[in-house]
């Protein structure tokens, strides 16, 4: 608790581990507030980042609150640029492990091109938890209008990766199943940067919807973008990608890869024209390399997500119900 105090104890435990790793002008003034160059449109947001366990394969605490703020801006079209994060340590986290989660963050935040130019550490009674919570800020760029409404029928929907992938890499932990399968939380810069400088023949960015592929898996992400359009949204089960060590894992616990999460992913609605260009840049970005186009947006019916399985037939999918699977953060 000597560390919560705001005393010696509390600056050396600040200038140890986080200023340290998080070294910058701005961060290195320690003033009660940042003062940055902004521009004319940004966009923000906020995050609380709970997952067990802290450290996972491919990736830890500190590296997926990095991306998942990160690719939180990228979703509408901004370029990300500076990051708060509010530590909350509970009596008897291990030092050792805090400085490896500091680090990875700090080393992604590079990766990402963003800056930390705040924060704030609290130690409070426990059993040794670390917890994030993160704010981020990012430009938005005249003309660049990417929202979950903006899907128009006609368009193509792509996704970035095999799906499932962090799911099932903290469910194997926490379960002591022994596989090969990473978690894929990863910052989608360069994907989104270069998916922003398609355009239509008319000048217009080809791009009209980014989401990332999270909690709720595929399944809800499509459902809500259905809703938020007012279009019907039609995916062929044979084209989404889904590795055959996720698949197999789904198998064996009962699962089903559409309502897997992920955090390194994302779903894109793109004008039909332009889509083998938008696959294209996604496949030659990395963390895209599996990419593909799996479905389209169709007229206004019944504003619902629907899946055309591999026998042929068509399947109604709506949001994932409850908790329907075991937690991941």
């Amino acid at each position: 608790m000597l560390h919560g105090s705001g005393g010696r104890a509390s600056s050396e435990l600040i200038g140890s581990i986080f200023a340290k790793e998080f070294d910058n002008d701005v961060l290195n003034a320690m003033e009660d507030a940042a003062v940055v160059d902004g521009c004319k449109r940004i966009a923000m947001t906020t995050d609380s980042f709970v997952v067990t366990p802290l450290e996972f394969k491919g990736g830890d605490l500190g590296r997926l609150s990095v991306c998942g703020t990160v690719n939180d801006l990228l979703m509408r079209g901004a370029e990300p640029k500076y990051m708060t994060c509010g530590f909350i340590l509970e009596v008897g986290a291990d030092v050792e492990l805090l400085k490896r989660l500091v680090h990875s963050m700090a080393a992604c935040a590079a990766e990402a091109g963003v800056i930390l130019v705040a924060g704030d550490t609290k130690v409070i009674e426990g059993t040794g938890g670390i917890y994030v919570n993160t704010t981020g800020v990012g430009f938005v760029d005249e003309g660049i209008d990417i929202a979950a409404a903006n899907s128009k029928p006609d368009d193509l929907i792509l996704v970035s990766g095999t799906m499932g992938d962090h799911h099932a890499a903290i469910l194997s932990e926490r379960m002591s199943i022994k596989n090969d399968i990473e978690s894929d939380n990863a910052p989608l810069v360069e994907m989104v940067s270069k998916l922003k400088k398609i355009r239509t023949k008319d000048g217009e960015c080809a791009v009209h919807t980014l989401r990332d592929v999270t909690r709720g898996g595929l399944g809800t992400v499509l459902s809500e973008l259905a809703a938020s359009s007012g279009c019907d949204f039609l995916i062929e089960e044979d084209k989404i990608p889904v590795s055959s060590a996720v698949r197999d894992f789904a198998g064996l616990l009962g699962l089903d890869p559409l309502y897997m999460g992920n955090e390194g992913k994302l779903v894109a609605t793109v004008t039909r024209a332009e889509a083998p260009e938008a696959l294209a840049a996604v496949r030659s970005s990395r963390y895209g390399e599996n990419a593909a186009i799996i479905g389209e947006v169709q007229k206004p019916g019944n504003g619902g997500l629907v899946l055309r399985t591999g026998l042929g037939g068509l399947r109604r999918l709506g949001p994932l119900e409850g908790e329907g699977l075991p937690r991941i953060c």
